[in-house]
């Protein structure tokens, strides 16, 4: 597919905390953002989510991976279908294992079956490239961070924090032009993020999410537990570093017997020191954290960040970028990208040997071979 100037391309995004499917337009040439279109979004049903749950942590021809990949399908076909004006998709699928060290990553899902049904070229399968190179395949939104901004007018140092399931930094140089350029970008996952905390209001209290904080609010933070969990191996490595959605899952016990107030309170903590444990690795300072993600919505969280950090801590928002959109509107500019040869990640941010494009492009008839 031959792309030289700006098009319109419609990334979509279902993330390991496992609410939904999120949808977004974007205008770019897989170098600079020209527009910002239409977002949509669809959320998994209790059944769904079930479907999804149950396969975490397996691979292609596991029991229940074949239902996961349907319920992926079906929810992107249904969402997709309702946006006009795309050239191109991009199509992330739902992350069910992510084993870095063995090299293994199994996102559910299929761009074939994709393509067929929109009747548009998707390129999906965005991180097995990299890791074939010896990258970590994750996290791959550094180069849109890098190009936002830009896009914003961003001249100095910055970091970009996004809290999903698990949390990932982007620390990025805007001054310098290219995203794969060496000093531009510095990208890992620094711990969990809320797969931890909602795994807990699943299983005391039935809710998907803690919603806006308000039981870490009522809780303590157990400071001996917390040190404890924060005594995890995973803290001390130097990036490069990604996680798999459930590679933090034994902190459920960790906090058994704590009050469900308390649990959430120390669970919350985790997630804020481990960005702070993070930080530690800037090149530079960043001169502010932005926070991206469904834990931009949890004010105890952002005051966790602010009150530990030596920087403004605020949302996406602040210039001018929507939170909840963000990772859609990455994978649509990484799919021109993929489409244009150019690279999706680089030492920097995965630890890849040298910058590499990763991404298959399938088109309307390839499940007929065409």
């Amino acid at each position: 597919m031959k792309i030289t100037g700006p098009v319109w391309a419609l990334g979509a995004m279902s993330g390991t905390s496992l609410d939904g499917v999120d949808a977004a337009m974007l205008r770019t040439d897989g170098n600079r953002i020209f527009e910002f279109g239409e977002t949509a979004y669809r959320a998994y049903t209790g059944a769904e989510r079930a479907v999804l749950r149950t396969a975490l942590g397996r691979e292609p021809g596991e029991p229940g991976v074949e239902e996961a990949a349907e319920v992926v399908e079906t929810a992107h076909a249904a969402l997709l279908s309702q946006m006009d004006g795309a050239q191109i998709v991009g199509f992330h699928g739902q992350t069910l294992s992510h084993r870095p060290h063995v090299p293994s990553t199994h996102q559910a899902g299929s761009g074939d079956i994709l393509a067929e049904i929109l009747g548009l070229p998707v390129v999906w399968d965005f991180r097995s490239a990299d890791m074939e190179l010896g990258g970590q395949g994750a996290p791959l939104a550094p180069f849109f961070h890098h190009a936002c901004a830009r896009w914003a007018g961003e001249t100095a140092p910055l970091a970009v924090l996004n809290i999903g399931g698990v949390s990932n930094l982007t620390w990025l140089d805007p001054s310098i032009e290219r995203p794969e350029a060496p000093g531009a970008l510095l990208a890992f996952d620094t711990g969990p993020g809320n797969a931890p905390l909602n795994d807990l209001m699943q299983a005391r209290r039935g809710a998907a999410m803690d919603q806006g904080g308000a039981l870490a609010r009522l809780g303590t933070i157990a400071a001996g537990v917390l040190e404890e969990l924060m005594e995890q191996p995973y803290f001390y490595k130097a990036p490069p570093k990604s996680l798999d959605r459930d590679d933090f899952s034994g902190m459920a016990a960790k906090v058994g017997g704590l009050s469900d107030a308390d649990a959430a309170a120390t669970l919350t903590a985790v997630i804020a020191a481990a960005v702070m444990r993070g930080m530690e690795h800037c090149p530079s300072p960043p001169t502010r954290l932005l926070v991206t993600g469904g834990g931009r919505h949890n004010p105890v969280i952002m005051e966790m960040l602010a009150a530990s950090g030596d920087c403004p801590v605020e949302p996406v928002e602040a210039i001018g970028l929507d939170g909840d959109m963000l990772e859609a509107q990455a994978f649509a500019y990484l799919a021109v990208r993929v489409a244009r040869g150019l690279s999706t990640s680089a030492p920097g941010t995965t630890g890849v040997a040298a910058p590499v494009g990763g991404g298959k492009l399938s088109r309307p008839g390839s499940l007929g071979g065409g």
